[in-house]
């Protein structure tokens, strides 16, 4: 193994990985991944079509809520959802790689660590909000305290069921799977999180505001890899997810815009794009100063998990 380009170092840094991966050696053909996330991906736009057909007769006050996250409760609806992938990846991991759902979440500490990723990354975003540079808080409003702090326990556990499901299919099904056929740690910590990037393309955004998205997702996704094969189960990887979408979602929000219906602060909006300008035609400009810095904190972010869990 010291000639592999993974070196002896990485691979003993990732010893755990085979309690995760183990179940997925018995079938662990390529072409049968390949029909399992084709099969994911079908049973859950056949879900989505279902939800989106049930929800046709309610007024339109309501669906708008839950299709763009603009109210508490849609939004809540909305991440719930999101339970429909994770069944769909259980179902097809039992159908094509006869695994049970259990063993897609790997073994070990699972929930101690999830609990410890996620205060340590939630306490590095605290600390980067105490540090200057500060907000510019001109115009911005407390969107109903008193509810957001009902709330807290139901919108964690659908931030969770969101971040669980992403979590169970791209490292505990597709990256499992693959770690099972290639031993190169570049091989099953790449393909699956080219996937996650790739599902976090915004074809309406801007060319430099969706070429930053899938950049900072591979990183993003990459990290939350080494977290599960360094871990041997998914609780850091879900973690990590589960603290920045805490931040991402709970705390701070453009009114009126997507995705803004459980942020606590609401930053004047004047109902435009949500994203930032950008001519057509502008030569390219997404690895920029700003960008490397948001880059940098995904790998602090990293930094703090890897402490909380000590591995």
């Amino acid at each position: 193994m010291a000639g592999r380009p993974s070196g002896a170092e990485m691979l003993s840094a990732y010893r755990l990985h085979e309690h995760i991966v183990a179940p997925a050696r018995a079938v662990s053909d390529p072409v049968r991944l390949l029909i399992g996330v084709a099969l994911v991906e079908a049973l859950y736009a056949a879900a989505m079509a279902l939800t989106d057909a049930m929800l046709d007769p309610l007024p339109g006050v309501w669906t708008e809520g839950y299709y763009y996250g603009t109210t508490r409760l849609g939004l809540i609806a909305q991440l719930f959802s999101f339970v429909l992938l994770g069944a769909a990846v259980v179902l097809a991991a039992k159908i094509l790689q006869r695994r049970e759902a259990l063993g897609l979440f790997g073994i070990g500490p699972g929930w101690r660590q999830m609990r410890q990723v996620t205060l340590a990354v939630l306490g590095l975003f605290l600390l980067t909000e105490l540090l200057p540079p500060y907000w510019n808080t001109d115009g911005i409003v407390v969107s109903g305290l008193f509810s957001w702090i009902a709330l807290m326990p139901v919108t964690l556990a659908a931030l969770l069921t969101q971040v669980g499901a992403e979590e169970l299919f791209y490292r505990g099904y597709v990256q499992s799977q693959i770690a099972a056929r290639f031993n190169s740690p570049w091989v099953w910590l790449t393909v699956p999180n080219l996937l996650f990037a790739y599902a976090h393309w915004d074809s309406a955004a801007p060319l430099n505001d969706a070429i930053q998205y899938v950049v900072w997702a591979f990183c993003f996704g990459v990290a939350a890899s080494d977290l599960t094969a360094r871990t041997g189960n998914l609780g850091a990887a879900a973690g990590f997810h589960l603290a920045n979408n805490i931040y991402a979602f709970m705390f701070f929000g453009d009114e009126g815009m997507d995705d803004s219906g459980l942020a606590l602060f609401l930053f004047p909006s004047d109902g435009g794009e949500e994203y930032g300008t950008y001519a057509e035609g502008a030569p390219l400009d997404w690895l920029n100063a700003s960008f490397a810095v948001e880059l940098g904190f995904v790998l602090l972010m990293w930094l703090a998990a890897r402490v909380a869990v000590r591995r």
